[in-house]
């Protein structure tokens, strides 16, 4: 069987994404590695012992094959990536409260509720409960 193990989302500032992610997204800090030369290397995955194998590398976002990819994500008001939640007014609630800035509040689409929000480090990111 074939699993997804790690996937990346290209940051602006690896340590400013690391505190986002794990301070305001709850998201809990699997690998802290510090590579040299002020080079991070930096793994988050969900808290409570939920989804173990899987890590979202915080990758550095410079060069010539993340800059555009980035640029044209968030020019075209794309998400980098989706997370789900089992609440996702609650989840709008306590992320507008502690000064994340939505782009798309909680609508319906299809058969799920999303809502956008700016990770502070370059990127959209979509937040998805399925109705019902």
């Amino acid at each position: 069987m074939i699993k997804v193990a790690m996937t990346s989302v290209y940051v602006d500032d690896v340590a400013k994404a690391h505190a986002f992610y794990t301070e305001v997204l709850g998201f809990e800090t699997r690998l802290h590695m510090d590579l040299g030369g002020g080079t991070l290397f930096v793994t988050v995955g969900a808290r409570e012992g939920a989804q173990q194998d899987l890590q979202l590398l915080l990758e550095p976002g410079q060069g010539p094959i993340a800059e555009p990819y980035r640029a044209a994500l968030k020019e075209a008001g794309l998400p980098c990536i989706v997370f789900s939640v089992d609440d996702i007014e609650s989840e709008y609630d306590r992320l507008r409260g502690l000064g994340v800035e939505f782009t798309q509040a909680p609508r319906e689409q299809g058969p799920v509720v999303t809502a956008v929000l700016d990770d502070t480090v370059g990127n959209l990111v979509q937040l998805a409960q399925p109705k019902g």
